[in-house]
């Protein structure tokens, strides 16, 4: 599962290409000063570095780990695992 990343609008899109102003509304922005939390996949980071111009990354925030990986770990360090 991927983790998710915080990204804030910081310029504006009039006078911006139309392709641009669509990837920005195509993000969940449209005004400055608005952020996000969005999902941190191949493609909205490219949809970010397409418009580095007009957003910033504020924060990444990792995946939480599932609950299966938990479970390994616990029986890894109770010397339970199983083969």
């Amino acid at each position: 599962m991927a983790g998710t990343i915080i990204v804030r609008q910081t310029g504006s899109p009039i006078r911006r290409p139309k392709k641009q102003q669509q990837t920005l509304r195509g993000l969940g922005l449209g005004r400055i000063n608005r952020t996000r939390e969005l999902e941190d996949t191949p493609s909205i980071r490219g949809m970010v570095a397409k418009i580095s111009h007009m957003v910033e990354i504020v924060e990444e925030r990792p995946a939480p780990e599932s609950r299966a990986a938990n479970e390994t770990k616990q029986a890894g360090k109770n010397g339970n695992e199983t083969a």
